[in-house]
């Protein structure tokens, strides 16, 4: 599929980011062109939210909303404002010269691109890091999670044994942010001391609430088929196995952000996020929204956030190239 014409403004990816962007610019008449992906990362298109039973941390819902009737909600309000939203994946970007040139799947091998346009901005998002252990997909989102702060606060979790997997400072954080809430935490670390800072480390020490297992690796997840009620533990020196009576099991092992495609053309730090300063990048027209470029808070809101960052720089940056 083509899209002949130079456009003003395309937005590759389908997030609070990415959507937050195409509202405000398709409300400043900049008839934005949206690729939503088609289960880029092996997430479906909207994001890391399709994947999340509750969203009860966004202002506005006071009840929650499920994180798929979120997604759509946000699609349906690009859409409302002009919006043009395709869904695949962009496989190949060309930025070294304006108009920007980007490439589907369909069209990789094809000399002409897919579509061109004046300004980019980049919402691919990133992928936590999950376990590939027996019963992790029957239960993800049935107890298992790999953000504490967006699902630790829900029923299920509540006044319960909950299991936290990880070393760093990300799982010490969301450990400790589980015992306002469950009953217990374990910490699962496979090594016998914490990469986390010495500070973070010695408040988890510290917490009543949390029993750390050194030297143990997460072996299966089971259930009652309706939600995760233990998890198998090993220890990697003395092989010994033990079950865990568990109502969740949190991923902290870090993310992949989805920005692959773009080595090379655009900074990247040592873990691949984008390098972003407001939004923009090294490229001149070129701006980065979301967890593809934030390390640091992963939050819906964040991401909505820079996404308006994002269209508000575009916005500007076509006025002062006389692309208005």
């Amino acid at each position: 599929m083509r899209f002949p014409g130079i456009r003003k403004v395309i937005i590759i990816g389908s997030g609070p980011a990415g959507h937050t962007a195409a509202i405000y610019a398709a409300r400043a008449n900049l008839k934005p062109l949206m690729f939503e992906g088609f289960m880029a990362g092996g997430v479906a298109a909207g994001g890391a939210l399709t994947q999340t039973t509750e969203v009860e941390n966004f202002p506005g819902f006071p009840d929650g909303i499920t994180g798929l009737e979120f997604t759509e909600n946000l699609r349906k309000q690009s859409e409302r404002f002009g919006t043009e939203i395709v869904t695949e994946t962009v496989s190949k970007v060309d930025f070294s010269g304006r108009p920007f040139k980007i490439w589907c799947e369909d069209d990789n091998g094809n000399q002409e691109p897919t579509a061109m346009s004046e300004s980019i901005i980049i919402a691919t998002g990133a992928s936590a890091n999950r376990l590939p252990i027996p019963g992790g997909e029957e239960y993800w989102q049935k107890g298992i999670s790999a953000c504490a702060v967006c699902d630790g606060a829900l029923p299920i979790f509540r006044n319960a044994p909950v299991i936290v997997v990880g070393g760093g400072d990300s799982a010490c954080e969301e450990a400790l942010f589980r015992t306002k809430y469950a009953s217990k935490v374990y910490l699962v670390h496979r090594r016998d001391s914490l990469r986390a800072s010495s500070i973070m480390a010695q408040r988890l020490k510290e917490n009543p609430k949390v029993e750390i297992l050194w030297n143990t690796v997460v072996k299966e997840a089971t259930g009652d088929g309706k939600r995760l009620r233990a998890v198998s533990i090993q220890n990697v020196i003395t092989s010994e196995q033990t079950n865990i009576d568990a109502n969740g099991l949190f991923f902290a092992i870090g993310h992949t952000p989805q920005t692959a495609i773009f080595a090379g053309q655009l900074d990247r730090d040592a873990e691949g996020y984008l390098i972003a300063q407001n939004t923009k990048t090294n490229i001149h027209g070129v701006f980065a929204a979301g967890d593809c470029q934030d390390k640091v808070y992963r939050q819906a809101i964040t991401a909505a956030g820079t996404g308006c960052m994002a269209a508000m720089e575009v916005e500007k940056f076509l006025v002062n190239e006389n692309l208005e």
